[in-house]
């Protein structure tokens, strides 16, 4: 297995990201065991057995520095798992990865929150989470608060907050450092309509500043809007990719054979 890369290079035509036959495995029990007692005496007996799973299958891809690519595919296709292997929440078990920047995933907002924390508070965790100081903090402060529309909520603890309260805090905090990449899973569906436009103008706010973008979502219409390219991933593997126009038109025919 070859581990993520975080690449040193001064190449200005190097895509910033590469996935070169990447897989990804585990292993599944295959057997249903109805109590920790007998799933240890079947483990010692050496009587546990696995199924192996692949999720993804030999996934190759490029992006290029101020690009944005779409990544499509139905429920399960490995979407999701791309993102992390990017991201490096996840090690891929075959094949190899370079990412030549910073990258911030909005994957699940909130997932880094201290909910007993007020809104302050996680606003600097956050930040320190993604690798900026408390003076880079603060001195975004004020606009991460006024894009999540959080003035009068700022010193209340996040389990008090609504789950669209708590996303609008995630989503303002990751776009306001401007990283090179931004990976978006489905972020996009999140919140009220004012909100999801609000992130869409944002999104191309930051597109125009070079920021990179890789953005899952089953809208077509906005895959088509906001990515130069798409990638379709279907049961694991490549399906297509190339224009998101086209390659958006071709899945939703194939999705209209398969209801």
């Amino acid at each position: 297995m070859e581990d993520i890369v975080i690449a040193q290079t001064t190449e200005q035509e190097a895509p910033i990201i590469e996935l070169d036959k990447v897989g990804m495995q585990y292993y599944m029990q295959s057997e249903k065991v109805d109590s920790l007692k007998e799933f240890f005496v079947r483990l010692v007996k050496g009587k546990i057995n696995k199924k192996k799973k692949e999720i993804l299958k030999e996934i190759s891809f490029e992006v290029k520095k101020g690009e944005s690519v779409g990544l499509i595919g139905h429920n399960g296709a490995g979407k999701t798992t791309i993102l992390k292997i990017i991201t490096g929440i996840i090690d891929p078990t075959s094949g190899s990865v370079k990412v030549r920047g910073s990258v911030a995933p909005l994957l699940n907002l909130g997932a880094g929150f201290d909910y007993e924390a007020t809104a302050r508070e996680n606003i600097y965790l956050n930040g320190a989470i993604l690798g900026y100081t408390n003076k880079e903090i603060k001195s975004k402060f004020d606009s991460i608060v006024k894009f999540a529309e959080l003035e009068d909520y700022i010193d209340v603890p996040l389990k008090n907050f609504s789950s669209g309260m708590v996303a609008r805090l995630g989503f303002a905090i990751a776009i306001d450092v401007e990283p090179d990449i931004l990976l978006v899973d489905e972020i996009l569906a999140v919140g009220d309509e004012n909100f999801r436009l609000k992130c869409a103008q944002k999104i191309e706010e930051l597109q125009k500043n070079g920021v990179t973008f890789i953005i899952v979502s089953h809208n077509m219409n906005q895959i088509k809007k906001l990515c130069q390219r798409t990638v379709w991933i279907e049961n694991g593997k490549v399906v297509m990719q190339g224009d998101s126009i086209e390659v958006c038109d071709k899945y939703q025919e194939y999705s209209k054979t398969q209801k």
